[in-house]
């Protein structure tokens, strides 16, 4: 099985961290996984975008054109990526951020008011991880169990403190009904 990841957001919104997370949580789970960064030169504030590949055989090419799972982290990345998710795949949505509906019916579409979510828990800079934690309740592509290790992988030691907000984040996303 193999599943194809764009998470797309600005620059500063923790995209390319999160889908360095996904990635490590399948290298973990002993998958082939691909990690691509993408960001524009201006990078906060810019646009900015990660593939993600996780899969039970070698990945011959890290380019994900047409994601199952798509993250929107902004208005511009859903415009941008809405056509080109795959039918039958999900769209996860900042709906703090992004005012509109999905117009495709063909998708699983996911509405979480993530940012929000983030500032309300004193956590602003982890919206990122809420939005990780739904779309790991709801795809399953990776499991929720035992998510430390991957996260350790990822939060820098200069940053250790912020291991424990990275969890309750990731738990807020998880727990989240829409």
């Amino acid at each position: 099985m193999t599943t194809q990841i764009l998470i797309a957001g600005f620059g500063g919104q923790g995209v390319l961290f999160a889908g360095k997370f996904i990635a490590y949580k399948g290298l973990l789970e002993q998958k082939e996984v691909s990690w691509l960064p993408s960001y524009g030169p201006e990078m906060r504030g810019g646009t900015a975008n990660c593939s993600i590949i996780l899969s039970d055989d070698p990945v011959g090419s890290p380019i994900v054109s047409n994601p199952d799972v798509l993250i929107a982290m902004n208005l511009p990345s859903l415009d941008k990526y809405e056509n080109a998710a795959v039918a039958g795949g999900s769209i996860f949505v900042d709906s703090t951020l992004i005012g509109r509906k999905v117009e495709r019916t063909d998708v699983k579409t996911f509405y979480i008011p993530a940012t929000k979510m983030a500032n309300d828990a004193g956590i602003p800079t982890l919206a990122n991880m809420i939005m990780m934690g739904k779309m790991i309740k709801e795809t399953g592509i990776v499991n929720f169990g035992d998510i430390t290790d991957a996260l350790k992988k990822v939060v820098s030691a200069k940053r250790a403190n912020l291991l424990d907000l990275n969890i309750k984040a990731l738990e807020a996303g998880y727990n989240y009904q829409d």
